[in-house]
């Protein structure tokens, strides 16, 4: 008997990094593809999938100072870098016959729809992945905030975050050996203990609106299609 999934719509929030596999910067062909496939594989599952995705593998808002830049002008890099990644992984599930639509924050002309969240919802009913781009369309604001945003205008029963370690520590695990890992952690902690897993303003957002999140390891094979299942992945904050 074929198992149900425990979510009818999701959104995941791909990194930029993750585009960039070992080497940190740029797209890697081989880690497009590679997320591409995992995505496909849920729709397999008949539920209804969006994708917020970064472009920290480009650049970042939060490294304005690093390259000489006022922070509104490196948001501005960093939105038109997340509409980059957004169209190359547009070309890489639809390679692999999965229907997309990119919808943007920011008016870019003919490459990239904007987005409308009545044109997101029934590109969602049609069986597209919808891959939103452009952040919320407003410096000083991450593409967390805009996974939260967007997840609660489309009615998303939860939000995936990807990311290259398998959930939530009290310490960075890759700089603390003996940093714990939490199966479950309330949206509180998560603020008071100021983890550093989404910023302040998404985690807030999904209090108040009680839109779990589960962190995980993106990178073990499987791993979105377990949670879907109901399966015990990452950490869940709720």
């Amino acid at each position: 008997m074929k198992k149900q999934p425990a979510y009818k719509r999701i959104l995941i929030k791909l990194s930029g990094e993750l585009l960039a596999g070992e080497g940190g910067v740029g797209i890697e062909p081989a880690a497009l593809r590679e997320l591409a496939e995992e995505i496909q594989e849920l729709r397999g599952l008949e539920v209804e999938i969006a994708v917020v995705i970064g472009g920290g593998n480009l650049i970042r808002g939060s490294q304005a100072a690093e390259y000489d830049l006022e922070r509104v002008t490196a948001d501005q890099l960093g939105m038109l870098t997340t509409i980059i990644n957004g169209l190359a992984l547009r070309d890489a599930l639809e390679r692999q016959g999965t229907l997309t639509s990119v919808q943007s924050a920011v008016p870019v002309g003919e490459m990239v729809t904007p987005y409308v969240r009545s044109h997101a919802l029934r590109a969602l009913q049609e069986g597209k992945v919808v891959i939103f781009v452009g952040g919320t369309g407003n410096p000083y604001f991450t593409t967390d905030t805009a996974a939260a945003l967007r997840a609660l205008e489309i009615g998303a029963e939860i939000i995936l975050k990807a990311t290259k370690v398998d959930g939530v520590y009290d310490a960075d695990p890759l700089e603390n050996p003996s940093a714990v890992k939490f199966d479950a952690i309330s949206y509180q902690e998560v603020l008071q203990r100021r983890l550093r897993v989404m910023d302040a303003t998404a985690i807030s957002l999904c209090m108040e609106h009680q839109l779990p999140l589960v962190v995980f390891n993106s990178a073990v094979k499987g791993n979105m299609q377990r949670i879907i299942l109901g399966g015990k992945e990452g950490t869940l904050i709720s």
